[in-house]
């Protein structure tokens, strides 16, 4: 399986409906607020991540793989299909997962470019938060 069947797997688990029941609400500003914050900025963060992702050659299919058998609650099986254990939240975390995955990835990656001197954890906050800014470093990278 190559990186770019690799990514393509995970924006096709991204881009699955969350599965959010507005009748649980009781009120479209709740529900608005959910989705926002674990549907559509996860969706937009996981854009950001996978174009980083897919820039970098250096990040080969072996390291995505690798960051997915770090990470917990996704596997990759051998159709290619991402295989998800949701958790109390499955209908709004999956996104979040696969923006895990991507940023294990490049976790992996800049840690192993460390400047001498500096411990590889600030090493990679900085750059992520060079990056991607603030917000996904923070959430991400943190």
């Amino acid at each position: 399986m190559t990186k770019q069947n690799i990514i393509e797997s995970l924006t096709t688990f991204v881009n699955k409906r969350p599965g959010l029941i507005f009748a649980d609400y009781g009120d479209s500003s709740l529900y608005r607020r959910d989705y926002r914050e674990h549907c559509a900025k996860p969706k937009a963060d996981f854009k950001a991540l996978a174009s980083a992702v897919a820039w970098l050659d250096s990040l080969d299919a072996d390291a995505l793989s690798q960051a997915i058998r770090e990470t917990n609650r996704v596997d990759l099986l051998d159709d290619g299909s991402i295989d998800y254990t949701p958790g109390q939240m499955g209908a709004t975390e999956y996104r979040h997962a696969a923006c895990n995955v991507l940023s294990r990835a490049l976790w992996n990656h800049w840690r192993d470019d460390a400047p001498e001197g500096m411990a590889p954890r600030e090493h990679i906050t900085r750059t992520a938060r060079r990056e991607f800014g603030r917000g996904i470093a923070a959430r991400y990278f943190d």
